[in-house]
């Protein structure tokens, strides 16, 4: 009876899982059927490694951030455009990609447990610690986006703004000096944003006001006071090219005085590396012939 029954078993089980797993796969596309398709020709491609969760992404901000309090949309939303990531995803996507986080870390956590069949004590802070890991992860990325992006506008402002003074010394115009700064300048995050200028300009909006969006989106200090320089120098007429050529210089000057400072807070920084790794390891060295010998003369 046994014999019969145990293979009954089986087959449901098995068919039971199958029927389970259909009808996940058809509610998953009637719920991505129900998302509005995205129109990506004007936004920035996916990185590799978030293309496979993205359409989970997509789920979680068309039915769970949309109810969200305007005033917190648009705070993340100008926390994207300081960061550079605005042309990658809007500010309910990046939610959607915190509250995914936050879902799938802790699924991760309970299944690392599982596979090492762990069932401590400290289970439940190990998950508490993955809920906490899957809120801060988007914001670390988010982060390190902005101090990789702020570092490469202000290696790159010194080198577009010799462009820019050279075209305008030549007789161009300050919006064609950015046309010619853009094109033969080498790629950086600035030419993305000397391009939003010269959008502005074109659309008919003022050099002032285009310079003090661009201030306001990257919200450096360096670009500020690019910004305040020039827009003071339309103001009272002075001359740009004067006045370009002695920003340069002096974005160039900050740049040399960053690199003397990090040179000089390098040896700081080593230190926490020597005490926890190399002094032990050396003191080990040095000591174990010298605990061996004093063992096997029996002084130990």
């Amino acid at each position: 009876m046994m014999n019969i029954v145990s293979p009954f078993l089986f087959l449901i089980a098995v068919a039971s899982t199958g029927l389970c797993v259909f009808l996940f796969i058809v509610l998953g596309n009637i719920i991505a059927g129900m998302v509005e398709s995205e129109d990506r020709t004007y936004m920035d491609p996916l990185p590799p490694m978030m293309k496979p969760i993205w359409p989970f992404i997509q789920v979680i901000a068309y039915f769970g951030v949309s109810w969200l309090p305007y005033e917190l949309l648009e705070s993340v939303e100008r926390r994207l455009q300081r960061t550079g990531v605005s042309f990658l995803l809007t500010a309910e996507q990046f939610l959607g990609l915190q509250i995914f986080s936050i879902l799938a870390w802790p699924l991760i956590a309970i299944l690392m447990m599982a596979a090492l069949q762990y069932d401590g004590p400290w289970g439940a802070y190990f998950i508490l610690f993955a809920i906490l890991l899957g809120f801060a992860h988007p914001n670390m990325w988010l982060a390190d986006n902005r101090a990789r992006r702020e570092n490469a506008i202000i290696r790159g402002m010194p080198t577009y703004l010799d462009f820019i003074t050279m075209c305008v010394e030549a007789g161009l115009n300050f919006q064609g000096a950015l046309q010619q700064a853009m094109e033969k300048a080498p790629p950086s995050p600035l030419k993305n944003e000397f391009a939003i200028v010269l959008r502005d300009l074109r659309s008919g909006l003022s050099r002032s006001d285009a310079l003090r969006r661009m201030a306001d989106r990257l919200d450096i200090q360096e670009t500020t006071s690019f910004v305040s320089a020039v827009i003071q120098a339309e103001r009272m007429g002075s001359s740009l090219a004067t006045v370009m050529r002695v920003q340069a210089e002096q974005r160039r000057n900050e740049r040399f005085q960053r690199a003397e400072k990090m040179a000089m807070e390098a040896p700081i920084k080593l230190v926490g590396p020597l005490i926890l790794f190399i002094f032990p390891v050396t003191f080990i060295i040095l000591g174990f012939p010298i605990a061996m010998k004093f063992l096997n003369e029996g002084i130990l």
